[in-house]
């Protein structure tokens, strides 16, 4: 058994003692490190107090508020409700109905933000203290106060008072019943399945065949549809932290078959949901049994031909390690490079850098050693923190107060379908990109020897999203710094899932794009935000557009093979 760190001379006995006490302690927490968050605290705490001005300044704020807090109480009444004092922040839509507009509702929405802001103000910005203690303090206060937010109660929640009074309370029957779907959903270790939506019957269901299989990957390859296709197939790499079938949910939401009908031979790769028995595999397992080896069985169907291969997420950042090596090696197989929501520099990764550092990366590593890999509630529990508001609060007012029962969709049906992620790979990609930033950094091996993204020199064509909290934007722009290749860079609207599965004819979408052109000076990405063209509409046809500008002679599809399994395969079904 191979442990994921470098622990000296210790011995295995007691490293394993260490990691045993660990995984104990991150059973209770949740995965959360006591240590990181102590230190993130003290750090905070003690900054503070050697910080005079700082503490004159938050007395200053406090005496602010309560001024504006009291000329709301002295101007408020039920028949002339005084305009507000604060505005919720963009994105907060707990308080957007009328009804907490009224009073006494809006003093209690009213003290709520204040409160919030001050606590901002207060853990923003401490003199001395680094930043990532304060953006973690600052994190984790704002989920201790959100516990206590007006809209989490049915006395101090118009909606739900005036939705008691409409049902005769029959709202609170069918929120204990969802209530208890739910309970019984946590006990089984993961959300029920939907029957509205299952692969191959209603998602994944673009027809093709699997035409490899390796212990970690099945390779599909799908029908072509128009009787001449581009001469370049295009592989996909999805992430494998999910099913690669949110590039193909139902047929109207499916980026594959959008692909296969403009005429192009599409492969995708189904990745193996690991078990206990797969704790060992690496990121160059992932990059060799996975990327490389699809890549060779794709030369093998349509030889000599160039590939243009498409990676989402963590897939574009494995895609993009894959190239550097492959330009490295000088292996030209391939002929452009999509990357979706996909970051390469890890120096700017978002808000999930609050549960990466190396007290919390050890915790997990401890959590992981006991199993063989991170289990999906773990992973589905960081990205709920990251939007609480909407996934776990709001959730919970509109479910078990509203008596809401939201109507399924293929796209959350996909996020209830999540992987496990294996000790020794999850481990060097936590600490070799996101803590070490090895990749951006030129340290980075593939087969020893170090790979730059300086040495891709392919067109790029690179996607991100407005409100992506798992690869922002700009951070996933920054391919433009370091590709020595052009770039076509669009930015869609939405989030790091909606944003991608975009199709068009989707009202309100819009997008902007523009190009970093191969040796010009590089523009920053406010810079390029500014510039940018705007344009209604979906990615989609901007990337069709793209790949047609690539040429490509027009050719018969490959030959058909009889394949190993009709599509999705087998591995889309492991839970």
């Amino acid at each position: 058994m191979t442990d994921a760190t470098d622990t000296g001379d210790k011995p295995k006995s007691l490293i394993e003692l260490d990691r045993f006490v660990q995984a104990n302690i991150a059973g209770a927490t949740m995965g959360v490190s006591p240590a990181a968050l102590g230190l993130a605290f003290a750090d905070w705490g003690l900054h503070l107090l050697g910080s005079p001005g700082t503490q004159l300044h938050l007395l200053q704020k406090t005496q602010r508020k309560l001024a504006s807090l009291g000329s709301l109480l002295a101007y408020d009444n039920p028949w002339s409700p005084a305009p507000p004092v604060i505005e919720p922040l963009p994105g907060d839509s707990r308080f957007r109905d009328e009804a907490w507009r009224r009073w006494p509702f809006d003093i209690y929405h009213q003290a709520f933000l204040l409160a919030q802001q001050w606590m901002h103000v207060a853990t923003d910005h401490v003199p001395g203290a680094n930043r990532h203690s304060l953006d973690v303090v600052n994190f984790t206060t704002r989920q201790m106060l959100d516990v206590f937010s007006p809209s989490n109660f049915v006395a101090t929640n118009p909606e739900v008072l005036a939705e008691t009074i409409r049902t005769g309370g029959y709202n609170f029957l069918r929120g204990f019943a969802n209530l208890q779907r739910d309970m019984a959903a946590a006990f089984a270790g993961k959300p029920a399945p939907s029957d509205d939506f299952v692969p191959g019957r209603n998602v994944a269901v673009t027809p093709g065949k699997v035409v490899f299989k390796n212990r970690l990957i099945e390779l599909i390859r799908y029908d072509p549809v128009t009787p001449e296709v581009n001469e370049a197939p295009l592989l996909i790499v999805p992430a494998w932290i999910m099913k690669y079938y949110i590039l193909d949910l139902s047929p109207e939401n499916s980026l594959i078959r959008n692909l296969v009908a403009q005429g192009r031979t599409v492969f995708a790769i189904s990745w193996h949901n690991p078990d206990e028995s797969d704790r060992d595999l690496s990121m160059e397992d992932y990059r060799r049994l996975g990327v490389m080896a699809a890549l060779d069985a794709i030369s093998e169907i349509c030889p000599n031909a160039p590939i243009d291969a498409l990676g989402y997420c963590l897939g574009g950042t494995l895609l993009a390690i894959v190239a550097a090596a492959m330009a490295r090696d000088g292996d030209k197989r391939l002929r452009s490079m999509i990357l979706l929501a996909a970051q390469v520099d890890f120096s700017e990764p978002g808000e999930l850098s609050l549960f990466i550092d190396d007290s919390e990366v050890n915790f997990i590593e401890s959590m992981m050693w006991r199993h063989g890999y991170l289990d999906t509630r773990q992973m589905a529990g960081a990205f709920q923190l990251l939007r609480s508001n909407d996934l776990i609060w709001s959730r919970m007012v509109r479910a078990y107060l509203l008596g809401e029962d939201t109507a399924p969709s293929d796209l959350m049906a996909w996020n209830a379908d999540a992987t496990r992620m294996p000790y020794r790979m999850h481990a060097e990609y936590l600490r070799k990109l996101f803590l070490g930033n090895d990749l951006s950094g030129g340290r980075f091996l593939v087969d020893g020897r170090p790979v730059a993204l300086s040495d891709i020199a392919i067109p790029i064509f690179a996607v991100g999203t407005e409100r992506d909290h798992v690869a922002p934007w700009r951070s996933a722009y920054k391919i433009g710094l370091f590709a020595s290749s052009e770039v076509t860079f669009a930015l869609t609207s939405g989030g790091h899932n909606v944003g991608i599965v975009n199709p068009p004819g989707v009202p309100k979408r819009h997008y902007r794009i523009g190009a970093l052109h191969a040796g010009a000076p590089f523009i920053d990405p406010d810079t390029w935000l500014a510039a940018a063209e705007q344009r209604d509409g979906s990615w989609w046809t901007a990337l069709d557009e793209w790949l047609d500008a690539r040429g490509g002679a027009k050719v018969p599809p490959p030959a058909p093979s009889k394949g190993l399994a009709a599509a999705p395969g087998a591995y889309v079904f492991e839970t």
